[in-house]
């Protein structure tokens, strides 16, 4: 059952007029039972006061591009009804004429373009109108039987609607529908969605709420227990064992959907997907296209169903399975294309949005966390949607020339142009060790800034998930993972990378920055300090390089490795013998990896800081003593001395080190590997060539 959300109290202190609107859409946005993510539209109809002060009635509109859940005020587009009236005499608008003239209507030129099926609003003689999405209504508005049902649930109160795309048609069709019912509580659009309405806020969206039910109650009560979807097929694997198998094949995945544009994944492991993937009629009602118009755009016109048997618990075969269907899946799509398309139009990646696996779940890509998460939000509402579409007889959809032409109509897409560009790390995604350091810190607020999704992997776990919660703070949620990880431990590396995978998909760019630093004389260097030196920074960046390897293979669209070596790498620094040699050894790793890593399109350079202290915990140590005891100075002097003995007289910042991070991780050096850079003001002891 779907439950009412609206508070009396909170209404009542809500000011007549564009607040009510606000805050009925975002109730109904709120329930993804009841409209989709970017679907559905609400208006209502006041009276305002134009420039001159004169009374002109308007009516307001949810504007295009925005999500009833959390849009406000600035999101409703103000339209002058006297303006559009006139247009329900026409008997025919194409689409960029009508958004031509609703463009003249506008009380505000600021407002944005108003919603696609404005002019369903507009011809409705009604106050309060809402067109919604749910899952109860385009069950029954997608079975073969609809109608039919339809007059067994609400008698003679609706309207019923064939298929058209919205726009002028639709709306004239809708508006005359109405009229000529004179007991009309509501319409209801075949494969596609349910509109009411009412003279107050409270009385349309109660009456959404309540026509959902009717629905809901009804399908409810034809339920077959253990015969949804044909009966399971197949038993899902446990959490932990398919989590296994998923960080396994995430990699494989993003490679496979990625050759044109990189995407980012999700996954869903929730009671309904897995009665669905894991079910006998899963591999044919998936195929039989989208539950909604609206689902076209984020999910395509059908899904990836990927065959196997979970049973068997064959990992290998599930990636043969997932490589072979990613392709097929884009041949078919491209062929989809070119038998449908019109002039003009330019195909999207061809890859699936949507990956159903039985016995794991389902897997959503797109350009970033929220976006693939969108693709599985939608998905999950139409699986209810087949569920009880199938429960009251056949699930039907558009046929593919009609997804076609809502997949690629430009008045949906406009929507998908308001998003922001795209920056130079957008679709990627960053894993840095020492992520709550310094140097690690801010490399990740750089990242970050540029568009990527970022893991910060360290020992101090609080700090990391600080810096994480701060990127997610500005950025967006998802778009930092903070883990514990100590780079001296094969199982712990491994772990964090299959956390990575699980997160995000798998990895582009890794940083190996943590680190430690510790000085004595020579021949006062213990076997324990050299050990700790050889294990943190010497053993730590080839476990975790290694791991990281082995998931841009897997991948197989290339990678970034950035190694934090240090002016010690190239210097032999006084008192450092254990520090420098193993940060000597750091760079020729680095170079050793690039040999191998260029047939896979893996880059591997170093950047070769000095004396960044700004942040720093090993600054923050014993080390700083140590360091200003070897040049005999008070440590509160280090900065200036450092600064002194450079040929340009600087400090170096960790802002710094990251750009040179960022310059190297990017499209700018894609010619660069096996490459050292010094960003240390200038130490001649320590030019590298």
């Amino acid at each position: 059952m779907v439950k009412s959300l609206w508070e009396n109290k909170k209404a009542s202190q809500l000011s007549k007029g564009l607040d009510e609107l606000v805050y009925r859409s975002n109730l109904i946005g709120t329930d993804r039972a009841v409209c989709n993510w970017g679907g559905g539209n609400t208006s209502m109809k006041t009276i305002e006061k134009d420039f001159r002060g004169r009374d002109v009635e308007v009516m307001w509109v949810k504007g295009s591009g925005s999500d009833l859940a959390t849009m406000k005020a600035q999101n409703f587009t103000g339209l002058k009804m006297d303006d559009i009236r006139p247009l329900i005499e026409k008997e025919e608008m194409p689409d960029e004429e009508m958004v031509s003239y609703l463009a003249h209507c506008m009380i505000d030129s600021t407002h944005p373009r108003a919603s696609i099926e404005t002019l369903l609003h507009a011809f409705l003689p009604y106050k309060h109108v809402d067109h919604t999405h749910p899952d109860a209504i385009i069950s029954l508005c997608c079975a073969d039987n609809g109608k039919q049902i339809a007059e067994e649930i609400y008698g003679n109160r609706f309207v019923w609607v064939p298929y058209i795309r919205p726009g002028f048609t639709l709306s004239k069709m809708i508006a005359e529908g109405v009229k000529n019912n004179p007991n009309a509580e509501l319409v209801l659009m075949e494969k596609h969605g349910l509109v009411v309405w009412g003279d107050t806020a409270q009385e349309s969206y109660e009456k959404t709420i309540a026509v959902i039910n009717e629905a809901e109650n009804y399908i409810n009560s034809k339920i077959a227990a253990g015969k949804v979807f044909g009966g399971a097929k197949f038993e899902s694997l446990e959490e932990e064992e398919a989590k296994d198998i998923l960080a396994a094949v995430m990699p494989v995945i993003r490679g496979a959907v990625s050759d044109e544009k990189q995407m980012l994944l999700t996954f869903d492991r929730g009671e309904d997907i897995l009665e669905f993937v894991n079910s006998y009629d899963a591999p044919t009602l998936s195929q039989v296209g989208a539950a909604c118009p609206d689902h076209l755009v984020h999910t395509k016109m059908k899904p990836l169903f990927i065959e196997w048997d979970p049973s068997t618990k064959d990992v290998n075969a599930l990636k043969g399975s997932i490589k072979a269907g990613v392709q097929r899946f884009k041949e078919e799509y491209a062929a989809y294309f070119d038998r449908n398309k019109n002039e003009g139009d330019k195909m999207f990646e061809p890859a699936p949005r949507v990956i159903l696996i039985p016995g794991i779940g389902m897997v959503n890509t797109g350009k970033n966390v929220p976006m693939a998460n969108v693709s599985g939000a939608l998905y999950q509402r139409a699986i209810s949607v087949m569920k009880g579409a199938t429960t009251l007889g056949e699930f039907v959809s558009l046929n593919e020339n009609e997804s076609f032409n809502v997949e690629y109509w430009p008045l949906e897409l406009y929507k998908l142009s308001l998003a922001p560009a795209e920056s130079e790390f957008s679709r990627k995604i960053a894993f840095i060790t020492g992520g709550a350091g310094g140097i690690g810190s801010e490399t990740s607020r750089l990242f970050a800034s540029e568009g990527a999704h970022v893991v910060l992997a360290d020992l101090n776990l609080e700090g990391a998930e600080k810096v994480a919660a701060e990127i997610n703070e500005t950025y967006g949620e998802g778009r930092a993972l903070a883990v514990k990880m100590d780079v001296t431990s094969e199982e712990a590396v491994q772990e964090a990378f299959k956390k990575t995978a699980l997160t995000f998909g798998g990895v582009d760019i890794i940083v190996n920055n943590a680190g430690l630093a510790t000085s004595s004389p020579f021949d006062e260097t213990t076997l324990k300090e050299w050990n700790l030196n050889i294990n943190v920074l010497g053993t730590g960046y080839f476990l975790v390089a290694r791991e990281a390897f082995q998931h841009m293979k897997e991948q197989g669209i290339g990678g970034n490795m950035v190694f934090i070596g240090s002016k010690n790498s190239v210097y032999a620094g006084k008192n450092a013998a254990a520090y420098s040699s193993v940060k000597a050894m750091e760079t020729h790793l680095a170079r050793c990896i690039a040999a191998e890593g260029g047939e896979f399109g893996i880059r591997v350079n170093s950047v070769l800081p000095d004396a960044v202290l700004q942040g720093s915990a090993i600054w923050g140590s014993r080390w700083r003593e140590e360091r200003a005891a070897a040049y005999g100075i008070e440590p509160d002097q280090l900065e200036e001395h450092y600064r002194k003995r450079t040929t340009l007289l600087v400090n170096i910042y960790p802002r710094d080190i990251a750009e040179s991070i960022a310059f190297f991780a990017s499209s700018k050096a894609d010619k660069t590997t096996g490459c050292m850079l010094t960003v240390d003001g200038g130490v001649p002891a320590a030019f590298t060539r």
